[in-house]
């Protein structure tokens, strides 16, 4: 049984050692590479024990080699990224106060900027260190699975930021049960998405690193061309997908398919969002022989805890399930203590099993509030997470994502589910991708969207497929909802647009 990461990696070199594991298409690092430099930089860090090491670089193979190094040295890695607002980089810094930072040229002159006061060393330099087998030996003996291996930050946090603890044993349990799922070997060519800095990374990286594929890193700005992002794929043979679903939406919604298509996928995993189901329905169309899978699961459980499979013959009419949990995960639905096991009732999800991660980094009260006492029973101690999201069950016993809890309000003395708004919306022809808001100090429901309808034929349609109580007292078209750099919908910024919009 593993209970380190970096024996996916240990296994893998001895098979692949000069395949080429991570590019973005014109820097590669082979396996033999990301070997040698984790271990000439854990050598280096060595001298550091249990510490934080910030990891701060420009998106590139390297900066995976530098959180197995990190991983190497016995210490936790804190992803960041040279991109992010200087700002949010200060903040996470003063809640951490890590003891190093690893950094590119660029990143170290960031950090050097904001006067932080920590040991800060170029990748370039430290990963060119003498091996010291004897002191990594050492290391390694006396890790366990259960210590923390890295501490990555929630995207769209709108307050302080909240760091969330993960370690060995989590990872393994997802990345064991995801790449079973999956069907990952070393045939597979990833296209990675989401920055590095973010938990779905980990899709790519250890699947990677488990199973001997390869992953190309694209480039951000090609997802604002999907043209050439699919141009892209087809150059590299890129077989194997897991994105947001808003990442989807956009191809779809551009009508691309008539000019060019994915040649070589057979893989499409999406989640982090609902997606549309008539955006499936085009990439369905478009991809007949595909395998669709709908991936569930937060942060706090390390990445995806259940899936569903599509039936490409018979695809959902309405909603796409999340389907069943994982196999080493157990997710059920509760309302006060009670667990709900009736169809179509609505209660929140709660996830248990080996994923869930340590909690927040220096926050026993934020922890305390998700991670929590299984309610079902008080006859032990079991943690488990409250994800704070609505699910139910439906006719065939598959989850449903219904909304999140935060979601749901109450208006005119009726429950206003905002993510049916949204879904309806989204089912509207000439709408490329919709997201409804609800402002608390204004009292007032808004609808921002993307497409070749007008405010009012958008309102037209919405009155003819919704309750008066549930139409939006704000429509807005613009050219591309604000996205997050996992290219999800930036709902803080539409929220703060909205209410600038009614402050006059």
């Amino acid at each position: 049984m593993k209970k380190n990461v970096l024996e996916y990696l240990e296994q893998t070199v001895k098979v692949y050692p000069n395949k080429i594991a991570f590019t973005d298409g014109t820097n590669g690092k082979s396996f033999n590479e990301i070997y040698n430099a984790a271990r000439s930089l854990g050598s280096f860090l060595s001298c550091y024990k249990r510490s934080l090491i910030l990891v701060v670089m420009q998106k590139c193979p390297e900066m995976i080699g530098a959180f197995l190094g990190v991983a190497y040295s016995g210490n936790i890695y804190v992803p960041l990224d040279a991109n992010m607002h200087q700002s949010r980089i200060a903040q996470i810094i003063q809640k951490l106060s890590p003891t190093a930072a690893v950094c590119d040229e660029k990143s170290a002159e960031i950090l050097h900027a904001l006067d932080c006061k920590i040991d800060i060393f170029l990748y370039d330099e430290i990963s060119q260190t003498k091996t010291d087998n004897e002191a990594l030996n050492k290391i390694r003996r006396r890790q366990i699975d259960t210590d923390p291996l890295y501490i990555v930050f929630t995207s769209g946090s709108t307050g302080e930021p909240k760091g969330i603890v993960a370690n060995h044993r989590s990872v393994i349990s997802y990345i064991d049960d995801l790449t079973s799922i999956l069907g990952i070997n070393e045939s597979t060519v990833f296209g990675n998405q989401t920055p590095l800095y973010l938990d779905a990374s980990l899709k790519e990286i250890y699947s990677v690193l488990k199973c001997g594929a390869s992953a190309f890193l694209i480039p951000k700005s090609h997802f604002m061309f999907p043209a050439k992002l699919i141009s892209y794929m087809n150059e590299y043979k890129i077989n194997t997908v897991c994105w947001v679903s808003s990442a989807f939406s956009i191809i779809s919604g551009l009508g691309i398919f008539s000019d060019i298509r994915p040649k070589y996928l057979h893989t499409i995993a999406f989640g982090s969002e609902v997606f549309p189901i008539n955006h499936f329905n085009t990439w369905l169309e478009a991809l007949p022989n595909v395998g669709f899978f709908n991936l569930y699961g937060p942060t706090e459980a390390t990445g995806m805890s259940s899936f569903y499979q599509i039936d490409n013959s018979s695809p959902p009419k309405e909603v796409i399930p999340i389907g069943k949990a994982f196999p080493n995960t157990d997710i059920f639905i509760a309302v006060e203590g009670k667990e709900i096991t009736e169809p179509e009732t609505h209660g929140i999800i709660y996830i248990r099993g080996s994923g869930i991660t340590l909690g927040y980094y220096c926050d026993d009260e934020k922890t305390n509030e998700v991670f929590i006492q299984n309610p079902l029973h008080n006859n032990y101690r079991e943690i488990v997470y409250n994800t704070g999201d609505v699910g139910k069950y439906d006719g065939q016993g598959n989850l449903v994502y219904v909304c999140r809890n935060d979601h749901q309000i109450k208006r005119h003395g009726y429950r206003v589910e905002l993510m049916e708004i949204e879904k309806n919306a989204n089912e509207i022809d000439g709408v490329t991708v919709a997201c409804c808001i609800y402002s608390s100090r204004f009292d007032s429901i808004s609808l921002f969207y993307s497409g070749e309808l007008n405010e009012k034929e958008l309102l037209i349609s919405l009155r003819a497929k919704l309750p008066h109580y549930m139409i939006p007292n704000l429509l807005t078209k613009l050219d591309f909802l604000p996205k997050q750099d996992n290219h999800k919908i930036d709902r803080a910024e539409l929220l703060k647009l909205t209410e600038d919009m009614l402050n006059g």
